[in-house]
């Protein structure tokens, strides 16, 4: 992509990694949902290198094998200190960044993520000094943006659309299905496979149905 506003965001990525993710989906059969999680979390990180600088984006992670893939991309990486579950994430990522740079914390479960809607995302988010891009069902977060300066006040979790909303986020609702589809549940991963997913997804989901067939 062309250089544009959104390089001048820092960008914080917090990702589990093979051990005990993706609990709630229901992976397709033949493929490991460990592997999965972390196939679309590089797939998600490859696309934010395409909008932000690698060396803008930081990986918060406590899987040594995903720490040396996105050591490999460029971006740093940040050790996930797994004491309050994904806030304690995302706080250990948020304190590492420097404060005279907007900030945005994207989850890393968006394997169809196209770089011109992050891109898109970020250049709104700009207006405000602090938003939110809701998942598809508009009860979650993809994601936490914050301007220069400002302190993040994460709701992550049930409900954190509305709980960033009462934390004085401005709700962005834009029309962006490949950034507003992360995949918790098995219908999230049908809804992005029929967008088209990236290299890591789709490879290991197509040696699952060589597999299997």
């Amino acid at each position: 992509m062309s250089p544009s506003s959104s390089a001048a965001w820092q960008v914080v990525v917090p990702v589990k990694g093979v051990d005990g993710a993706k609990t709630r989906l229901a992976a397709p059969h033949g493929v490991d949902r460990g592997l999965l999680a972390v196939a679309m979390a590089l797939d998600t990180l490859e696309s934010v290198c395409r909008v932000v600088a690698p060396s803008r984006v930081h990986v918060v992670t406590a899987d040594d094998q995903f720490a040396a893939a996105a050591t490999e991309l460029g971006t740093s990486v940040i050790p996930d200190p797994r004491d309050d579950g994904l806030l304690g994430a995302i706080a250990a990522g948020l304190d590492s960044l420097p404060e005279d740079s907007p900030t945005a914390v994207l989850l890393g479960d968006l394997p169809g993520l196209r770089p011109e809607e992050l891109d898109a995302a970020l250049t709104r988010a700009q207006e405000h000094p602090r938003a939110f891009v809701p998942d598809r069902h508009g009860t979650g977060t993809v994601l936490l943006t914050g301007g220069p300066g400002i302190r993040h006040d994460p709701h992550f979790g049930a409900d954190s659309a509305a709980g960033h909303e009462a934390a004085g986020y401005v709700r962005l609702d834009l029309r962006l299905p490949t950034l507003r589809t992360d995949v918790d549940l098995a219908e999230d991963l049908a809804a992005v496979l029929r967008m088209g997913t990236g290299r890591h997804t789709a490879a290991l989901l197509g040696a699952a149905i060589d597999e299997t067939a």
